[in-house]
């Protein structure tokens, strides 16, 4: 009696598994003909399988958004490892309008500034300088509420040429050796796009441990130096804007929200992304050709949250504008730069003064529309060092105020002694 008991109920146990298993069938072929998805997991039932995610994860450690007005001051690699040299700037920072820090990631070395949890990067760390806490220090910035923007030198590399000459710019007098600027500095070639994936990698790195904003500086062809004597082995017959804008690509797909242009630290379902900025020569802004580096504004702009133009006037070649003493005209300098960055941001047609822009590709016309992005996009790099003469707290103050006339409210201040003497003289006075 018991064994016809048992019996039944393991004949009404098999019976239901094999209707819900019918069921689960059914109901996968409805699915299947619904186009009906479910977010991460596959409808493959004979084995479970996930799908990559189609947003970016969670960032492992938390992130402060970007103020409405970036206010930054820069700090290298030796000095974020210098306990005492750090915190005087951040307290430089505590006390007056400032509330953004730039700290270099990577310098031009071509060294890590810290240790990367990714192994794979960890023969790239600096022996010299660097903070071996940069993790927990980025914590403490953000308890007070300071913005960090990470900078990573990208084609000047001389590091990194050494280990893999076969990605450098080459001499053509030898192509053999590594061509290098007047520093004595080895660059990648821009094309090389075996390249491009490390700085994604450290990209990606630095986010992890904090950083709210990358800063990519370096990102053109070499400048300085015998330029008669450089040989380009990768895509050597493509014009350099062109091949710019490829890495431009590239780097915002490797690191925006959902392979298009960033997303300015804007939440995709709740996920967040970096922020990414570029440094450009200071006169990018008024020339309309790539200055035989790569850079045209235009080009830049639809892949990066923020274009950082390096106007600072030291850098200027005597004549420019009709100015025989470019030193001696900080604000005319940067407020006809800036006004001109302005122009060409806000404007809806590459046509600038009767001037035309090539877009990437052949077939591409050459006036084109482009989105009309916000002025607040130019967020330029600003002069606080000594070069070639004193630089005075008025020239500091008279930056400042040729941004503002110019609709601006966001900058970056340089100096690579990361003294600021000046600028501290402006700042503490306001």
């Amino acid at each position: 009696m018991k064994m016809r008991k048992y019996a039944g109920r393991y004949a009404l146990f098999f019976s239901a598994f094999a209707i819900a298993a019918i069921l689960i069938i059914w109901g996968a072929d409805i699915v299947k003909a619904s186009g009906i998805k479910f977010p991460g997991r596959s409808l493959t039932f004979a084995r479970a399988t996930t799908t990559a995610p189609s947003i970016p994860e969670k960032p492992k450690v938390a992130h402060i958004e970007t103020p409405s007005s970036v206010r930054a001051i820069y700090m290298t690699q030796c000095v974020v490892g210098t306990p005492s040299m750090r915190d005087d700037l951040v307290k430089l920072i505590d006390a007056t309008p400032l509330n953004s820090v730039v700290i270099d990631i990577k310098d031009y070395a071509g060294k890590l500034a810290f240790t990367p949890e990714d192994p794979s990067l960890r023969d790239s760390v600096s022996d010299a300088c660097g903070a071996r806490d940069m993790k927990e220090f980025i914590s403490k910035l953000h308890q007070k509420n300071i913005y960090v923007i990470g900078r990573i030198t990208v084609f000047q590399d001389p590091y990194y040429t050494k280990l893999h000459p076969e990605l450098a710019v080459k001499r053509l007098s030898n192509k053999e050796a590594n061509w290098k600027d007047h520093k004595g500095l080895s660059f990648i070639d821009v094309s090389a796009k075996p390249y491009w994936d490390y700085i994604v990698k450290i990209s990606k790195a630095s986010y992890d441990i904090g950083f709210d904003e990358l800063n990519f500086d370096y990102i053109r062809f070499p400048s300085d130096g015998n330029m008669k004597d450089t040989f380009y082995t990768w895509n050597p017959k493509m014009e350099k804007s062109e091949a710019l804008e490829r890495f431009y690509i590239y780097l915002s797909e490797q690191l925006s929200a959902k392979g298009g242009p960033a997303s300015v630290g804007k939440s995709a379902e709740g996920q967040w992304t970096p922020v990414i900025s570029v440094d450009l020569f200071g006169m990018v802004t008024t020339n309309y050709d790539d200055l035989n580096i790569g850079q045209v504004l235009e080009r830049a702009m639809p892949y990066f949250d923020f274009i950082d133009p390096m106007v600072y006037p030291s850098h200027y070649p005597t004549g420019f504008n009709g100015y025989k003493k470019v030193n001696e005209h900080s604000y005319d300098i940067v407020n006809f730069s800036l006004l001109h960055a302005v122009e060409r941001t806000v404007a809806t047609s590459t046509s600038i003064n009767g001037l035309a822009f090539q877009r990437i590709g052949t077939t591409t016309p050459a006036i084109y529309a482009k989105p009309s992005y916000p002025a607040s996009k130019i967020r330029p790099w600003l002069q606080s060092f000594d070069y070639p003469v004193t630089y005075t707290p008025a020239m500091v103050s008279a930056q400042i105020k040729a941004n503002t006339d110019a609709g601006l409210d966001s900058y970056l201040f340089w100096d690579p002694a990361n003294k600021y003497r000046s600028l501290r003289a402006v700042l503490q006075a306001e």
